[in-house]
């Protein structure tokens, strides 16, 4: 699925490159995920969001432009983030105990933009391939991990292109449940909200 993904984007530039402008660059930025306080419970284990920490990512971007209004822009972004969960587990030992859960993975956002001077708008589909994650929830004689491989979203936001700076802020949502990886006695349980973040990103083309 990865080869799949890259090479989809690498297709994308190679078919335009005769017939549009193209641009590259860098990319790194800050996020906050959305999440709301809410309790999931399994097998005697109560585990509720708490605090889901600011994240950060950075990577590369192309830029294939078709007049001076519309461009198409593939990205390949690595992201960290990490969320605090209050744990209730009596036979582990656990009351009211703080745990960390973090996460990394390469985001493939699709962006489709409009550009009028300065200021642009856009948005498109985003795929989530899952690298790696760390969580003390381990220490939960019950508690298992069990990531899907790929996952989609999208982003939507507003930029602004100052000689060749970029700054964009955009909105990020998902389309699966925040915590559907959890397994706890056995069982799968995931959160009733889908992961949702703002992201504030600065990037420079070259």
């Amino acid at each position: 699925m990865k080869k799949i993904a890259i090479s989809f984007f690498a297709l994308v530039l190679l078919a335009l490159q005769a017939d549009a402008q193209i641009r590259f660059g860098l990319r790194a930025g800050l996020s906050s995920s959305n999440l709301d306080r809410e309790t999931i419970s399994n097998s005697g284990v109560s585990v509720a969001i708490k605090d889901a920490k600011y994240g950060y990512h950075f990577g590369i971007f192309g830029r294939v432009s078709f007049n001076q209004h519309w461009y198409l822009q593939p990205e390949a972004m690595f992201n960290s983030n990490s969320v605090d969960f209050e744990v209730d587990d009596f036979s582990s030992g656990f009351a009211n105990t703080v745990l960390t859960e973090k996460y990394q993975q390469l985001d493939l956002p699709l962006m489709l933009g409009y550009k009028l001077g300065p200021l642009r708008v856009e948005g498109g589909p985003t795929g989530h391939l899952h690298i790696a994650s760390k969580s003390e929830l381990e220490q939960i004689g019950s508690y298992d991990r069990r990531f899907s491989n790929f996952n989609l979203g999208y982003q939507a936001g507003v930029g602004l292109d100052i000689w060749k700076l970029l700054v964009d802020l955009r909105y990020e949502g998902n389309f699966n449940k925040f915590g559907d990886h959890m397994n706890i006695g056995g069982e799968q349980v995931n959160f009733s909200q889908t992961p949702a973040r703002w992201l504030l990103t600065v990037g420079f083309s070259f």
